[in-house]
């Protein structure tokens, strides 16, 4: 007998991105925020102090529920090898470009034979319509995003589908109240943080569910 093998998309909770956001198959939302990181050993123990109370301040302040996400990323280097490359042909010195060549063959080999990293931090913010309550609509999306939930019932998410369609922009102007809040928030403690748009929300969620693949371009923080 053949084998009947799920098909992708229903493994997958997010329906459709726009706007920026998350619309998920519950017609819950999500926007994802990018946030920058400080070498928090590098501070003075007062300075420690300081951002460890103003970060237990931020989460005290938040009346809803938010996920933290730390994603390990390989960081392709193609347009530094390019810029190389760019450097070698514009080089008048045969020496220096000779030099530009064994240092970017050198590079070339190196990730080659051992991958290289980047972490890159991010804050999911939720918004469940009153159809589509947060408890008990905790599912697990993928090992990776565990917070996208789904409705606790076919019936309640059906009604959720329709309610929503109608009250969509209601329902994003509440999220981006929300992420408002955290944005501020972070910035409060000295982070810099930014809404993921739609082509950075596809790119994430690409490496998300292709990890062995090094990203055709990266995701940065707008300037």
């Amino acid at each position: 007998m053949p084998k009947n093998f799920a098909n992708t998309q229903d493994l997958v909770a997010i329906k459709e991105i726009k706007e920026d956001t998350l619309l998920l198959k519950d017609d819950s939302l999500r926007q994802i925020v990018m946030v920058g990181g400080i070498n928090f050993s590098l501070k003075s123990e007062g300075e420690q102090n300081v951002i460890t109370a103003s970060y237990q301040n931020f989460l005290n302040s938040l009346d809803f529920q938010l996920q933290i996400i730390i994603h390990s990323r390989k960081i392709n280097i193609d347009k530094y090898l390019e810029g190389l490359s760019e450097y070698e042909e514009k080089e008048a010195s045969p020496l220096l470009r000779n030099q530009a060549e064994e240092y970017k063959e050198f590079i070339r080999g190196f990730v080659q034979k051992n991958a290289i990293m980047e972490k890159t931090f991010l804050v999911v913010v939720p918004f469940f319509p009153l159809s589509a309550p947060a408890s008990k609509s905790a599912g697990a999306i993928s090992k990776f995003l565990p917070f996208f939930g789904k409705s606790e019932s076919t019936a309640a998410k059906e009604k959720a589908a329709e309610e929503a369609k109608l009250n969509f922009e209601d329902n994003l102007s509440q999220l981006k109240q929300r992420v408002s809040q955290v944005v501020e928030g972070l910035a409060g403690i000295g982070l810099e943080a930014a809404v993921l748009n739609n082509e950075q929300l596809i790119e994430l969620f690409y490496n998300f569910y292709n990890p062995e693949t090094i990203e055709k371009e990266g995701i940065n923080l707008p300037k």
